[in-house]
């Protein structure tokens, strides 16, 4: 929100300077981003009148002006400009005065000099030489009335600086120099001047027919019809100051007086051009197929999830958006019909950020207007359209129709005047609470102790008694609230020893050389088909962008996304990691303090490896990180737990090189290659290995147990066996871990590993050999042979009986 100082204080003027005025909004919440002045530094700059003019002798485009700075002694100035006039007013920078700086940064000095041979004792200014706007197109047009001789930055107020407050979305009634205005008086005291609405007599006895067909969207409609009005009328210097010193550009004096009120009073309006209306207007929603050309040239598609204002033939307007190409006015326009409504936070919200574009109503009319004004608002335009745009003689004013069909309730909110000491921690009474909500002009009911407060129109914030709450001490301020350290019971908390910390996690797989990656939850829609196979994604109504259109269910897609920004900067290898949460659908979710009815939001740890194995070195060989790389890092981070990998098709994974994985009897994630289609897709020369399990199983972890360390000496044994190619290792490590189990001679096998696997001659060409290590050991008596032979004799026997192994 951007508007004049000067403005505000026509409206409520402390006795303050514009530093503390900047210190009050900001401490009572409206916070300051800016405070800059209306136009740079230059003087000797006045209001001049041109008298004469003469071709220049020796140039075409010169003239020779005499000029009344209001001394009694014209000046001879040599002007090139255009637009130069007898009896034109302009600024006139005298002899020594010092403009704002041009292109090369340094102070503009006026002194009398020759141009052609012919003195010229001064410059007549365009508003560009000032610095005040970019057009260029002569010079400054004063309007006649402007008085020589005057000093030009008192004239054209200056002196005047452009405040930018920060909003919170709750203070939607502060989008208007009234609303500033009103925190102002309500945190000063000062009393307030509100605008003059001189209320124009009824000339005209027409009305539009307006029928409100969806009283969710509308809550009230009020217009009247205006004819005879000159759009050609130009806007008024004063009304394009404080728009320009808004933000907003000067367009023409209709749409000026309606952006005009906008940012005086907060209420946005409409202005149509009753000439181009086809019978009556309707007020509903979009139906599909419906399009609209807009103001600003684009055409939108209109659906039933989009308010429109509509007449007998087409929509006209997008509802508390913008409005239609088809009704603007223009130069020619004469009739018009004047629009002022209450329009549904909710019938708003999000509408203009689907099609890609803001504007100024959409944004207040999303956060909630003032409901009981619009006919007050309707008598302020209409004010300022009759003396702009044609006397009371020509202007013929309609009557007000005023359609009331939806009005929000306004129940009384309570507070306590005990839990607001609590929260603020001030020891405020009745009376100094009763005095701030008649301050901000609250109504309210008193009891000992307790207030009940009915929120005004415009004030959509006050729902519950914590705003309440906030409203005191904002009024109260918040520097005069003690700093005072917090009391409070401290009590030593033990973390779980069986359960780690997402802190703890990162800093493990960090320590296995992998980088942390934050990424967005919302993915491209082709994202989830790739990486998920899911066709029905949970969509976003208000997505931040086009792409990032659902909610994923995986964080691969994301990790792939950021290997292929990293390669395309010539980073080739990368490590990097997500602990994250993924969103699926899942009816069996309550709704609940931290949960969302009908979706569950599960953490995930995600990795992925691309390139090479480790950074290149002396000490050892170059060579890409392969699939056993990763699951080793996968092995160390679960530990002491022990994995069981499964071969599973996965859609975003090789066929032949991806796994699921298995914990303690759970399916917590997978692992694998990318699937040469992806890889080829997201152009990767190599194929990245990821995995992705569920946090909740690396977290529960196992609780170390004290055991004695043996005396007696293990044994190791090695076993070669022979088997089919289709059977995995993982089947065998199977039969050996149930065996341990099950048979009491195997009790004494404390390890078994893997170590080599070999095809070739010896072997048929449908075998392949499966060599483990076992490390065997009793931890009550040194180990005898024959039952070391015992046990591994039951190991052999249970592989030969369950898949027909047999020794090498």
């Amino acid at each position: 929100m951007q508007f004049s100082e000067n403005w505000l204080r026509t409206m409520v003027d402390p006795k303050m300077t514009s530093d503390e005025l900047a210190h009050l909004l900001t401490m009572s919440g409206l916070e300051v981003e800016e405070v800059e002045e209306v136009a740079p530094p230059f003087n000797n700059v006045v209001v001049a009148e041109i008298r004469e003019i003469v071709k220049h002798p020796d140039a075409d485009r010169l003239n020779v002006c005499q000029v009344d700075v209001g001394t009694g002694t014209l000046l001879n100035i040599v002007c090139g400009a255009p637009n130069v006039r007898v009896g034109m007013k302009v600024p006139c920078a005298m002899a020594g005065a010092i403009l704002p700086p041009g292109a090369d940064g340094k102070p503009f000095e006026i002194k009398v000099g020759k141009l052609r041979g012919v003195e010229s004792q001064g410059m007549l200014c365009s508003a560009r030489e000032l610095k005040l706007s970019e057009e260029n197109a002569g010079l400054m047009d004063l309007p006649e009335d402007a008085q020589v001789g005057q000093n030009f930055r008192d004239y054209y107020q200056l002196n005047d600086l452009k405040f930018t407050i920060k909003l919170t979305p709750n203070k939607a009634d502060c989008l208007s120099v009234l609303g500033v205005a009103r925190e102002v008086s309500a945190l000063t005291g000062t009393p307030m001047t509100l605008p003059e609405a001189h209320i124009v007599a009824v000339s005209l006895q027409d009305k539009l027919p307006v029928k409100i067909s969806a009283p969710d969207l509308c809550g009230r409609f009020s217009g009247r019809i205006i004819r005879g009005v000159n759009a050609k009328a130009p806007t008024p210097d004063w009304m394009k100051r404080r728009l320009e010193r808004s933000g907003q550009r000067p367009i023409s004096a209709l749409v000026d007086i309606s952006n005009y009120v906008m940012l005086e009073m907060g209420r946005p309006s409409h202005v149509f051009d009753l000439d181009k209306i086809h019978g009556g207007l309707e007020v509903r929603w979009g139906k599909s197929g419906e399009s609209l050309k807009l103001l600003n040239g684009n055409a939108v598609a209109v659906d039933e999830w989009i308010g429109v204002i509509s007449d007998d033939k087409e929509i006209e307007s997008l509802a508390g958006i913008m409005g239609g190409d088809s009704t603007a006015v223009s130069l020619d326009t004469q009739n018009i019909y004047l629009e002022a409504a209450f329009w549904w936070p909710q019938a708003i919200q999000g509408r203009a950020r689907r099609l890609n574009f803001s504007t100024d109503a959409a944004h207040r009319f999303e956060r909630g207007v003032d409901f009981a004004t619009t006919v007050e608002h309707l008598e302020r335009i209409t004010s300022l359209i009759v003396e702009i745009c044609g006397g009371a003689a020509h202007v013929k004013v309609g009557p007000i129709d005023d359609h009331i069909v939806n009005l929000p309730l306004r129940p009384a909110v309570n507070m306590r005047t005990a839990r607001a000491v609590k929260v603020i921690g001030v020891a405020l009474s009745d009376s100094q609470i009763a005095d701030i909500f008649t301050r901000l002009g609250l109504q309210f009911t008193q009891e000992p102790g307790l207030f009940s407060v009915t929120p005004p129109s415009y004030r959509f914030d006050i729902e519950i008694e914590e705003d309440l709450i906030e409203e005191v001490v904002r009024v109260y301020g918040f520097e005069n609230i003690p700093s005072l350290p917090p009391v409070a019971a401290n009590a030593m908390l033990i973390e779980p020893e069986n359960r780690r910390s997402l802190f703890t996690l990162r800093r493990q797989i960090a320590d296995l050389d992998y980088q942390e990656v934050i990424n967005y939850s919302f993915v491209e829609e082709s994202w989830e088909k790739d990486f998920c196979a899911n066709e029905a994604p949970i969509k976003l109504q208000n997505p931040i962008s086009s792409q990032m259109c659902v909610m994923r269910t995986s964080l691969i897609g994301s990790l792939v996304a950021n290997a292929r920004y990293n390669l395309n900067r010539k980073i080739g290898r990368v490590r990097i990691f997500e602990i994250a949460a993924v969103y699926l659908k899942n009816a069996n979710i309550p709704d609940g303090p931290l949960t969302v009815a009908g979706y569950d939001q599960p953490k995930r740890l995600a990795s992925l490896s691309y390139g090479p194995y480790a950074e290149e070195q002396w000490g050892q060989p170059s060579r890409n990180v392969d699939f056993f790389d990763v699951k080793a890092d996968l092995e160390a981070l679960f530990a002491p737990k022990i994995l069981r990998f499964v071969k599973t098709p996965h859609v975003a994974l090789h066929p032949g090189r991806s796994a699921q994985i298995e914990c303690d009897g759970q399916i917590v994630g997978l692992i694998g290659e990318l699937h040469p289609r992806l890889q080829q897709k997201y152009d990767l020369p190599l194929a990245p290995v990821v995995f992705e399990v569920d946090v909740a199983s690396l977290q529960n972890v196992v609780v170390p147990v004290y055991q004695e360390t043996s005396k007696f000496q293990a044994v190791s044994r090695d076993l070669a066996l022979v088997v089919k190619q289709t059977v995995a290792a993982q089947e065998l490590q199977d039969i050996f871990a149930a065996e341990l189990l099950q048979n009491e001679v195997c009790k004494i096998v404390q390890a078994i590993v893997l170590f080599d696997e070999y095809r070739g001659k010896g072997l048929e060409s449908d075998e392949k050999s499966l060599a483990f290590r076992f490390s065997l050991q009793d931890t009550q008596s040194t180990l005898q042979d024959d039952k070391i032979d015992a046990a591994m004799a039951a190991l052999i026997l249970a592989a030969n009986n369950k898949i027909g192994a047999r020794l090498r």
